[in-house]
């Protein structure tokens, strides 16, 4: 047992000394590693193969010309190059340990926050939004960001473990303000959400008093409320959303996509109404997994989406070291927020995010940084199996909720 950034003992995975060779730092990282997991990030990768499958030609029949007819399967092709490079991103960073696992993310927030700013400026636009950034490949720095800014919310948010009278609230809260203040410029009203979010469910994770909470939430209100009334973007797809318009057009074919299949789907490459979705392989894949392979194969994406958060939330639940517990909570919400949010649109009870389905969209740096977000938690969630943990231990790192924050 060592001890950690944050003070507190740490049981997570022990550093394996050099000379022992690459075999032995193999053998250690997959005894420490949550192969269950693994197991369902596998499941969900292989789902998303199949998914973009089918969402392939309807997309490439889309995005054809008179001039050009593009390949079927070229959203396929490159959805699987764009899986084995993000495989390769997440057992690479699954291999580290939990402090380097730290200032990997510190660093990636450095970096791509840096670059946040540089949107606005230099980056080039898509769709109404400009987002990214042309480096020889586009790229857009808020996903990666996400990740990195959970490591850095959760290890600010740490601190208090050492002296619970330092100001990590104020600090995590004007570093969120500053990245919600960038992606609004884009605009990103659905990373914006993701962001607030996480900072949301680390604070409460954190043992903010609840008299701080309830502002927090009537602060937030009237945010949205400001947001509604001076975002013209946001505000146009909800009005869209609740009244008609080519927002709730979009949704509304989507839900309708998602339900001809009924149960049990119209099979692989017979669904018609996919090819009348706009990004049938990135935001409204899930649609097409309803209309060709039926409602219970989309109640299954569920069922695996809700086990792999239980998992993580399973795995710390006898960590002592607070830093773990608030980064891998941070970084399975943002996941799962993700995931929800896109399948909320799908079934249109959400309007229009442009947020894509984690493992199952097609996607290149959207890919790369989910996978860049599993690398970090799996190394973790990572663990020596051979010492014991006292389960309820994790709450004692909560009884000093009286202290601020």
């Amino acid at each position: 047992m060592h001890s950690n950034a944050s003070g507190a003992p740490s049981v997570g995975p022990i550093p394996v000394p050099a000379r022992r060779g690459w075999r032995e730092a193999v053998r250690v990282w997959w005894s420490e590693l949550d192969r269950v997991l693994l197991l369902l990030v596998g499941l969900l990768m292989a789902m998303g193969i199949i998914a973009v499958l089918a969402a392939s030609p309807a997309s490439a029949d889309q995005l054809s010309t008179s001039l050009e007819t593009l390949d079927p399967f070229r959203f396929l092709k490159r959805h699987l190059a764009f899986l084995c490079a993000g495989l390769g991103v997440m057992v690479a960073f699954s291999f580290l340990s939990r402090d380097n696992a730290r200032r990997a993310g510190l660093l990636v927030a450095i970096i791509m926050f840096a670059l946040l700013m540089l949107v606005p400026l230099v980056g080039f636009e898509r769709k109404g939004a400009t987002r990214w950034l042309d480096l020889g490949l586009s790229l857009q720095p808020s996903e990666f960001l996400k990740p990195a800014f959970a490591i850095t919310l959760a290890w600010i948010l740490s601190w208090r473990m050492r002296d619970p009278h330092l100001p990590v609230f104020w600090l995590a809260t004007g570093l969120t303000l500053a990245c919600a203040s960038l992606l609004m410029l884009q605009p990103n009203l659905g990373e914006t959400l993701l962001f607030v979010g996480t900072w949301f469910v680390l604070i409460f994770l954190a043992g903010v008093s609840a008299w701080r909470m309830g502002g927090i939430v009537a602060t937030g209100l009237a945010a949205l409320t400001l947001v509604y009334f001076t975002y013209e973007n946001g505000r146009a797809r909800i009005d869209d959303f609740l009244g008609g318009g080519t927002a709730f057009d979009q949704v509304d074919l989507a839900n309708r996509t998602l339900l001809n299949g009924g149960w049990s789907g119209n099979g692989l490459w017979l669904g018609t109404r996919k090819y009348n979705l706009p990004e049938a392989h990135t935001d409204y894949i899930f649609s097409v997994i309803g209309e060709e392979f039926g409602l219970l194969v989309c109640a299954l994406v569920v069922i695996l989406y809700l086990a792999l958060i239980a998992r993580v939330l399973v795995r710390l639940a006898g960590e002592e070291d607070m830093f773990a517990v608030l980064a891998g909570t941070g970084l399975i919400a943002q996941f799962g927020g993700q995931a929800f949010i896109n399948m909320a649109v799908n079934l249109r009870l959400a309007p229009a995010t442009g947020t894509t389905l984690p493992l199952i969209s097609y996607g290149g740096s959207s890919m790369l940084a989910v996978c860049f977000t599993l690398g970090l938690l799996l190394a973790i969630t990572r663990r020596n199996p051979f010492l014991e943990r006292d389960v309820p231990g994790i709450r004692t790192l909560f009884e000093r909720k009286e202290a601020p924050a």
